[in-house]
């Protein structure tokens, strides 16, 4: 059963408050469920949902999140989860909460320390035979201007010309979760399933009728229950949150001194605006009238000329008799 949510959701630090099951989309809950050797096989049926078929995954090994780099002062690099597959295959993992500036630079960088890493300290006759490496990226965000009813992006070296792949060892696969929008009724398969658990599972009052006896997801929800968390899982799980509830405040101060840092320029610019219009329609205005001026003194002259009348020139030319007789 699922618990009413708000845009503005935010568990408190009070464990009576806290949600029943863990939130999935924090590093500490994303990791508690994905990330321990004792619970790899959900991250191996996950990972086979993905893949869809073109891999299957029997076995994989955790390793070291920390990629130092081959030098010193090579940048260091952090990955949410890294684990090599049975047949030796990379998979870095990233769980993406918010959207960051340059995910797709970021998502080839870590591929490329993978790759890079292949040719430090091999031997000098080494035929540069790589491995298969995959990145996969959980997103709680939407790419710009991306299709709305496509949510997994399966992106590979490709040849345009002919459609085909040119190269099968390395991959990118983007999951836009806020796509996913499937209820519990409507999911066709494994990937659906761990999709709607990811999506569902802090704000479910328990676990969902379809998903009842399949073991694993059971276990999934045994792992992720907020009481079944020793006191050093809770303290992790809690300062998960409150570096997520610190990120969203920060972020809704920053966007709201951005919309008033641009209400500001907006109405200068306004202000600005009407004043140069004002300006430019007085400014029209007023040579209208020297225009009107000129052509009535003209036009005086030449009646003046004809020995019009003052008393007729002033009635055509609407000038007084005082500037009628300056011009005599």
């Amino acid at each position: 059963m699922l618990k009413t949510d708000t845009a503005n959701d935010i568990v408190s630090n009070t464990e009576d408050e806290l949600t029943r099951f863990i939130d999935p989309y924090t590093d500490f809950g994303f990791k508690h469920i994905f990330g321990k050797a004792p619970n790899r096989d959900f991250l191996i049926k996950f990972l086979n949902g993905v893949f869809r078929g073109r891999k299957v995954i029997v076995d994989i090994q955790y390793k070291n999140t920390e990629y130092k780099g081959p030098g010193r002062d090579y940048r260091k690099t952090i990955f949410d989860l890294y684990c090599t597959g049975d047949k030796g295959e990379n998979f870095i993992i990233e769980m993406q909460k918010a959207k960051v500036k340059n995910f797709k630079d970021r998502s080839i960088f870590y591929t490329a320390n993978l790759i890079q890493e292949q040719g430090v300290g091999v031997v000098a006759d080494w035929d540069y035979l790589l491995p298969e490496i995959y990145f996969l990226a959980i997103m709680n965000f939407k790419f710009d201007n991306s299709h709305p009813d496509h949510f997994i992006h399966d992106v590979r070296l490709m040849e345009v010309e002919t459609g085909e792949q040119f190269y099968p060892k390395l991959g990118y696969i983007f999951i836009e979760m806020p796509k996913f929008k499937k209820s519990e009724g409507q999911l066709e398969n494994e990937l659906d399933e761990w999709l709607y658990i990811l999506n569902n599972l802090k704000k479910l009052d328990d676990i969902p009728l379809s998903l009842r006896g399949k073991q694993e997801y059971e276990r999934v929800f045994e792992i992720a229950e907020v009481g079944n968390l020793t006191p050093e899982e809770m303290n992790e799980y809690q300062q998960s949150l409150k570096i997520q509830r610190d990120n969203a405040s920060a972020l809704s101060y920053a966007i709201e001194e951005a919309r008033e840092e641009a209400n500001k320029a907006e109405g200068w610019a306004e202000g600005k605006a009407e004043g140069k219009a004002e300006g430019k329609e007085e400014g029209k205005a007023e040579g209208k009238e020297e225009g009107k001026y000129e052509n009535a003194v003209e036009t005086a002259r030449q009646m003046l000329t004809d020995n019009e009348p003052i008393e007729k020139i002033s009635k055509y030319t609407k000038l007084s008799l005082e500037e009628i007789g300056s011009l005599i």
